[in-house]
């Protein structure tokens, strides 16, 4: 499946070995190394899968290596479970083919630029409903678990949500990765409102870098985002993110008292679809640790 030949459309489900149901994945297998003889080109996959479900799930124009990870089968309908691997991003999505082996529609289950404070798996069972699971720990200690279920509904040709279960609404301590490295640089701070809204700043390996972390959560934590590296300082109020392979270029504009973001190109795969990174954050008063006086 990884050459450039055509292939039949039966011979590219059969590639995908069956599985008994229910049949369970969890976020690990975003981090396990597969085979690359069950590689399946992006010749032979955009025979069958739409470029739309690639754009979808991957930046534009990015062609995933595919990996095939098991295969359900009803009365109505072909289940497909597969891992796509693009620059730093990892999905795993199930495919749905009709009795004709028709392509009818492709969701996402899993994803690596997920926040990490969350534990994820994705079950099918017997009644081929899908149960999206997550389970969060949060700042108090204690644990809040959702779901949503969904079926495949041959009607509308998609998968549609058929019960949630929503986390609850518990207030979630965010965790600084880069909370304790260096601050010396003048923009070295943190930025922004709130618990769940922040953009940090920590000097860099170089002198000419910045590190950082954002997270933010907005229209009412409907939409996330989530990003980690080093910025190249361009000019004296100016940093950039700009890394071969990812697509994601970000812009930080420093003032004395606020950072601005930018996004120049586009980094959808690490925040939602509605909400983008743009936005002004302003500085925060750094807290230093009391010291008491000796008698």
């Amino acid at each position: 499946m990884s050459g450039e030949e055509p292939v039949e459309v039966h011979d590219f489900i059969e590639f995908f070995q069956a599985v008994n149901l229910p049949f369970q994945l969890a976020d690990s297998v975003l981090l396990k190394k597969e085979k690359d003889s069950l590689l399946i080109g992006s010749k032979v996959f955009s025979q069958f899968i739409p470029d739309s479900v690639t754009s979808k799930l991957f930046s534009k124009g990015a062609k995933p290596k595919i990996y095939p990870l098991g295969k359900a089968v009803s009365d109505a309908a072909t289940y497909l479970f597969a891992k796509g691997v693009a620059a730093n991003k990892k999905v795993v999505f199930v495919m749905a083919f009709d009795k004709k082996d028709q392509f009818i529609t492709a969701m996402p289950l899993l994803r690596s630029d997920a926040s990490k404070s969350m534990q994820r798996t994705t079950v099918i069972d017997k009644r081929f409903t899908i149960t999206n699971s997550q389970l969060r720990k949060n700042g108090d200690g204690s644990s809040s678990e959702g779901k949503d279920v969904y079926a495949l509904s041959t009607d509308t040709k998609e998968f549609t949500l058929i019960m949630t279960d929503a986390l609850e609404d518990k207030a979630m301590e965010l965790i600084n990765p880069i909370d304790t490295m260096a601050r010396k640089n003048k923009f070295s701070a943190d930025y922004g409102p709130g618990k769940t809204n922040l953009v940090s700043i920590r000097d860099g390996r170089k002198s000419d870098r910045l590190s950082f972390f954002i997270h933010f959560e907005k229209n009412n934590g409907e939409c996330t985002g989530e990003l980690k590296g080093e910025a190249i300082i361009r000019s004296a109020n100016l940093a950039e993110y700009r890394v071969g392979g990812d697509p994601c270029v970000l812009q930080f504009r420093f003032s004395s008292s606020a950072v601005t973001l930018k996004e120049i190109e586009g980094c959808g795969s690490r925040r939602g679809l509605r909400c983008t990174f743009d936005g002004s954050y302003a500085k925060k008063r750094e807290t230093k640790p009391k010291t008491t006086k000796k008698k």
